[in-house]
């Protein structure tokens, strides 16, 4: 989509236009679940985590700065709600552990699903990353942010995110064996 159609389209949205909403949403929900399918690991918890960053983004259009990339603040809202999802998921499990330990029952989890799309191999190892990893290499990868960008989107230190990066990369390499990483900026799409 062109900078300037979205635009208009962010302004139209602004004033309440739910047409220019949808327009803005077809075109940026691609990009968006392909990002959250990485991050998030269930299908359900997918749809229910692109469903509040959409609430989120109509909610929040007014405070949005049209001097920085829209894209960039998009990618911003992502990370946000899924941190958020990730949260709210930890307390869930916490008393669920909790309430399985009182009760001595037993479960057995899913392991975590792959995005059909995607490159199989890629993605399982990517899948093996901790959450933190994996969205420096998602967000590197992927949607192509420097190493500083992406400091400014997860709001940690640049430091941080470059020892992420490197750690990502070893982790990768390890799970990968000689599979030169460019693969993955190669085969981008899922």
């Amino acid at each position: 989509m062109q900078s300037e159609h979205m635009y208009q389209l962010l302004a139209k949205m602004i004033e309440g236009d739910q047409q220019a909403f949808q327009t803005l949403y077809e075109a940026t929900y691609r990009d968006v679940y392909r990002t959250v399918s990485f991050l998030v690991d269930h299908p359900q918890d997918r749809e229910d985590v692109m469903n509040e960053i959409y609430m989120q983004m109509w909610s929040s259009l007014a405070n949005y700065d049209t001097n920085r990339p829209f894209k960039f603040w998009l990618h911003g809202l992502v990370i946000r709600q899924v941190q958020r999802f990730r949260v709210k998921r930890w307390r869930r499990f916490r008393i669920f552990e909790r309430i399985c330990a009182f009760s001595r029952e037993e479960h057995h989890w899913d392991r975590p699903t792959v995005s059909e799309d995607a490159d199989h191999e890629i993605a399982q190892a990517i899948q093996k990353l901790t959450d933190k990893q994996r969205e420096v290499i998602i967000l590197r990868f992927y949607h192509d942010y420097t190493l500083e960008e992406i400091a400014t989107l997860l709001g940690i230190p640049p430091g941080t995110v470059k020892s992420r990066y490197h750690a990502s990369l070893q982790a990768l390499r390890k799970y990968l064996g000689n599979l030169p990483l460019e693969r993955m900026k190669k085969n981008n799409a899922y």
